[in-house]
């Protein structure tokens, strides 16, 4: 197995694992730091062009044709992503770590 097929194994598992990356790293006994550094190259390899951060657009009104209470992100013209109000806010972060 290649570095790089051994670190995209790692990340993808991590991915599933619903762990931290602290506790997956500690759970595999791989160093924490190389794992972010991976991270970070895998996620310019997969997701090129998108940048660092993502640009939201908070709506005080919501148009009579959107679900009252949902929390809509936006980049772009052409992306939305639709999530319901209840959504937990640790979610939203990972959610946006991991885009970033």
């Amino acid at each position: 197995m290649s570095r790089l097929q051994f670190w995209e194994s790692h990340i993808e598992a991590w991915q599933h694992s619903g762990l931290s990356q602290t506790a997956y790293c500690r759970e595999q006994g791989i160093n924490y730091h190389s794992f972010t550094v991976r991270l970070s190259q895998y996620r310019k390899k997969r997701l090129p062009g998108l940048p660092a951060l993502i640009p939201v657009q908070v709506r005080p009104n919501t148009p009579p044709s959107e679900p009252v209470g949902n929390i809509r992100l936006t980049h772009g013209a052409s992306l939305h992503i639709d999530l319901p109000s209840n959504t937990s806010a640790a979610w939203l972060a990972e959610l946006l770590t991991c885009l970033g």
